[in-house]
């Protein structure tokens, strides 16, 4: 039998989420600030509602996925959020890309409400929902990560449970301090290539056989090789990621080298108006299009 689930940010990945929870036949409610979103959702077979906290009273679980802090307490301790719904053994998702020390700040406030929180970011992008190969890096209590493990686990290629709240947001941290600077790294490795003449047949053939073959490679080979910036990981994304990444090594005494030299590149990106765009489109940075 299914469950009551609600989600809170209808963007690419939350709407793809929703449509493939309601799949598997749970129930969905959801809220989004933009209506064409909620109209989206209705077409898909879910319940739009008018805020985050008539949300939590329509659902057992609800979820969040959104870009910014402010968005996130605005729709969980705000005077509209989640805990507004005063609703018995809530259970919150919270999978939006955070520093750890929000999402323990977060799972604090919300247990003062009576709310068990879990952070569950994703490593994956909207299309990798849809083929249900994304990973859920989960903290919390055991015993909730395993309330909600048959929700999440269907959803993925992995669902692991990290440790204490906190310690979920760390591992996306840390996975997106490498594949955000890899695709910097990767598109220096093409447009090189490139320019000193090799073919990008001859490329693909030779980096594959050897150690550059992996994920990241095949996964930003073809949008490099095509030129193809359609929105997957957005380019403003990666820059607010990165900062995270920097922050979070400031605070344990690291001083990054790599990460902040990458992301002044997908700022210079940002700044020529491509935040919406994929990250791939960083190639066009080394080929100084954004100075053109």
């Amino acid at each position: 039998m299914g469950e009551k689930i609600g989600m809170i940010g209808l963007g690419k990945m939350g709407l793809a989420l929703a449509r493939q929870m309601m799949a598997d036949g749970h129930e969905l409610f959801g809220y989004d600030i933009d209506p064409e979103r909620m109209k989206m959702l209705e077409a898909e077979g879910g319940t739009p509602v008018a805020n985050s906290k008539i949300v939590a009273e329509r659902s057992d679980i609800t979820c969040s996925i959104l870009l910014k802090p402010e968005h996130i307490e605005e729709n969980t301790i705000g005077p509209n959020g989640i805990v507004q719904a005063e609703k018995e053994g809530l259970i919150h998702i919270e999978m939006s890309t955070m520093p750890p020390a929000f999402q323990i700040d977060l799972a604090d406030k919300l247990s003062g409400h009576g709310i068990e929180m879990l952070d569950a970011p994703i490593s994956g992008s909207h299309n990798k929902v849809d083929d249900r190969v994304i990973t859920f890096m989960v903290g919390g209590t055991e015993e909730t990560f395993n309330r909600v493990l048959p929700i999440l686990e269907p959803l993925a290629a992995d669902t692991s449970h990290t440790g204490d709240v906190g310690t979920g947001a760390t591992m996306k941290v840390v996975t997106n301090l490498y594949v955000n600077s890899v695709t910097a790294l990767l598109a220096e490795v093409v447009i090189t290539g490139e320019r000193a003449g090799l073919s990008h047949e001859s490329m693909e053939k030779c980096l594959n056989a050897g150690s550059v073959r992996g994920a990241m490679w095949d996964s930003m080979r073809p949008r490099f090789f095509n030129r193809d910036f359609a929105p997957r990981g957005a380019v403003e994304i990666f820059a607010k990621d990165m900062g995270i990444a920097i922050d979070l090594a400031k605070e344990h005494g690291i001083d990054l080298q790599v990460v902040p030299a990458a992301r002044k590149m997908f700022q210079r990106a940002e700044a020529a108006g491509w935040a919406k765009d994929d990250a791939s489109r960083v190639l066009e940075i080394y080929e100084g299009k954004d100075r053109s």
